[in-house]
């Protein structure tokens, strides 16, 4: 791929999110399209959501400036497209997750390889897997900059690996996935002037789930392909697996995923979003080092990765800050 379409690429998605996102928020505003606070919520007052409008389109019109990553444009703007009309008007649980489904079973499709076959139940596993994701990474939209940090992260890291690996597809998306994301920082990173809403937090979702079955598909050693994703989906597996065995009613809103009670616990907004994508970059090294590294030593550093999860899944319980009451008003984490 040549350099100088690549950065046209970038500075469209660039220019596009930066122009387009204050537009957007004057028109959820004038259109009262507000995030209204609850329990839930880490937020104080009514907010803008949909933002993520302004994110979605700057990274479609990257994607679609390259001729190798434009496949990754259409997992981008369907997942968004779902979230959007949850934004707008609600969408019943049961047909929300059927068009999740439909459109990860697409995604997986899209992807495949020419001339590939995989077997219909591996095929079925990675659309639930991008489901999964997608919701994950909507569940953990919930602090000022969190999703922006952690998607810059992500796409920097298959940046990175398709850098690495000559997989040219890989490295333009993952690029372009962190530049759309970073132009929403400014307005989201320190007192949110407004939120990404499900527009942007299943689209940036599917994005990076599409970046992943991409590289799964194409031989990407395991650990590169989970570390981006293995923050956010370990700190919803552990809160829904806890959640259930305290035999609660895990379809109810709720705020107790790790970043929710670090907030509890006297964090900062600014402070969590940095420390989870902290982590994800320490699991993005340490799964670089473990795939460049010795059988044994690769054993050592999936250790170590793990122990950083582990480390992090714990934390409020080592976070030594009184626990602040959980009535806080704001926006919901999903």
């Amino acid at each position: 791929m040549r350099f100088g379409i690549l950065l046209a690429a970038a500075s469209a998605t660039l220019v596009v999110g930066l122009v387009l996102q204050p537009v957007v928020l004057r028109a959820l505003t004038a259109a009262s399209i507000l995030d209204v606070p609850s329990s839930r919520s880490s937020h104080r007052r009514p907010t803008p959501r949909g933002g993520g409008i302004a994110v979605v389109a700057a990274a479609a019109t990257g994607l679609l400036v390259l001729p190798t990553t434009r496949a990754l444009a259409l997992p981008l703007v369907t997942f968004a497209a779902i979230g959007l009309a949850e934004d707008l008007r609600g969408e019943p649980v049961r047909a929300r997750l059927l068009l999740q489904v439909v459109a990860g079973a697409g995604t997986v499709a899209l992807l495949l390889p020419a001339g590939a076959a995989v077997p219909v139940a591996a095929s079925l596993v990675a659309a639930v897997a991008v489901v999964g994701y997608v919701n994950a990474f909507n569940f953990m939209d919930g602090v000022d900059g969190i999703s922006a940090l952690s998607a810059i992260v992500a796409g920097g890291a298959y940046a990175a690996a398709g850098i690495w690996l000559d997989l040219p597809a890989l490295a333009a998306g993952g690029a372009l996935a962190a530049v759309a994301a970073a132009t929403f920082l400014p307005w989201n990173l320190v007192h949110a002037r407004v939120f990404l809403g499900d527009v942007g937090s299943y689209g940036l979702g599917g994005l990076i789930a599409a970046l992943a079955v991409y590289g799964a598909l194409r031989g990407v050693p395991v650990e590169l392909v989970l570390a981006p994703l293995a923050l956010y989906l370990a700190d919803t597996g552990a809160t829904l697996a806890r959640r259930m065995h305290r035999r609660e009613d895990w379809l109810r809103p709720h705020r107790t995923h790790v970043y929710q009670r670090l907030t509890d616990r006297g964090l900062s907004h600014a402070q969590v979003a940095a420390a989870t994508a902290a982590a994800s970059l320490a699991l993005c090294a340490l799964a670089a080092l473990a795939v460049a590294g010795t059988p044994i030593g690769r054993l050592a550093l999936d250790g170590a990765a793990l122990a950083v999860l582990t480390g992090y899944l714990t934390s409020p319980s080592w976070v030594d800050r009184p626990a602040r009451p959980t009535t806080l008003a704001g926006r919901p984490d999903a």
